[in-house]
């Protein structure tokens, strides 16, 4: 039985999404909070604690984010997420008009729905490295690797679009 073109897409998206968000936001705080469980026993809270209603909209933003960005660069742009299988059209819609980096971004909100759900300093703590470890990848070898890939667009892109702190207003590239 031949595969649709949509069972297709899935099966290109599901390695990038095991390896890379499966690895971030479920491997790694479940190893720490086994790690550390002596010390910081997490505590799941219920919607009748204060912070449950902002981890829960921290986690509905973070996944609406991830899903957004992720179709974007597998419909427009041609790839997935995946180093290994990168956009190969540069993407400037949705909040790539205001953000360079809003996929990094989703995974913070969905670390900061973690950590304010589990009350876990530990995953807390995992989401400032995992933020700092990306702050630093991304000038030394992502931005490079992009620019490569789409030249004098995407140094026109960064010159426009934030790193990290979104625009107020959104960006469009030039018409050529």
């Amino acid at each position: 039985m031949p595969l649709n073109r949509n069972t297709m897409k899935t099966a290109r998206l599901l390695k990038p999404i095991l390896i890379l968000p499966g690895t971030v936001l479920v491997f790694v705080p479940a190893v720490i909070l086994v790690a550390t469980y002596s010390k910081f026993t997490p505590e799941l809270i219920g919607p009748d604690r204060l912070l449950f209603w902002p981890g829960i909209i921290a986690a509905g933003l973070g996944i609406t984010l991830a899903l957004w960005t992720v179709s974007l660069l597998t419909k427009f742009g041609q790839g997935t997420p995946a180093p290994w299988d990168p956009p190969q059209k540069l993407v400037v819609r949705g909040p790539y008009r205001f953000v360079r980096n809003p996929m990094i971004t989703s995974v913070l909100f969905m670390l900061l729905a973690e950590t304010l759900l589990l009350q876990s300093w530990p995953i807390f703590c995992w989401m400032v490295f995992f933020y700092l470890a990306n702050a630093f990848y991304f000038p030394l070898f992502e931005e490079k690797s992009l620019e490569k890939r789409f030249g004098k667009d995407y140094l026109e892109y960064k010159k426009h679009v934030p790193r990290w702190i979104p625009r107020l207003t959104p960006w469009s590239p030039p018409e050529n």
